[in-house]
């Protein structure tokens, strides 16, 4: 019957819906654990002798190697350097249409970036007092536009919902508020339109 079948369907979904998130993240990390094996596993396997090769040393590897990275990268010289191979890309076709945005996007992130209110913002629009969440990205006028600063203004991201996508908007810090959410809640937040409900205080 019509009911028994949304019954079944209405359960369907709800198992997919809590299923699915565990699944597609435990299958992200099984790539990226594949992936890096992959990867190095097998130049380790051919340098190392038989006995002394065990499953897992690539993705060890990859580790280590990220760990070394980001310990050079503070280093003068070893960031000036990265700065002049960055360079080249940003002038390099096809590269330097999708370099940049991951690499500004992937910035976003960084430990080591300084963020404004911890970047989470609740931005008021227009006189009827809607609010919308946004992320403080640029808070320094020096590092705008010359002729797209204002006095006492920063550069707000504002998100969209269901979708990757977004504004810029310069707009007066009297405008935005903190708000006690880190990135990865307000995101999750905004993108899924509420959906997820609030997030869990934080202590």
């Amino acid at each position: 019957s019509l009911p028994m079948v949304k019954f079944i369907s209405k359960h369907i979904l709800t198992g997919l819906i809590t299923i699915l998130p565990v699944v597609l993240t435990i299958y992200l990390l099984y790539w990226f654990a594949v992936s890096a094996e992959a990867l190095l596993g097998g130049l380790i396997h051919r340098w190392l002798p038989e006995s002394w090769y065990w499953p897992g040393m690539g993705l060890v590897a990859v580790l280590l190697a990220a760990f070394a990275v980001g310990i050079l990268m503070h280093a003068y010289v070893v960031q000036r350097m990265f700065a002049s191979w960055e360079r080249l890309l940003y002038r390099t076709p096809v590269i330097k249409s999708i370099y940049p945005a991951l690499r500004d996007f992937l910035n976003y992130f960084s430990p080591t970036t300084h963020k404004e209110f911890n970047q989470v913002v609740a931005v008021t629009l227009g006189e009827a007092g809607m609010q919308v969440i946004g992320f403080v990205t640029q808070d320094n006028p020096e590092h705008l536009p010359e002729d797209f600063r204002e006095p006492d203004s920063i550069l707000v991201y504002l998100p969209l919902s269901y979708m990757i996508g977004g504004y810029a908007v310069l707009m007066p810090r009297s405008a935005v508020r903190p708000l006690d959410m880190n990135m990865e809640e307000a995101m999750r937040f905004t993108l899924t339109a509420g959906v997820t409900g609030a997030p869990t205080p934080r202590r």
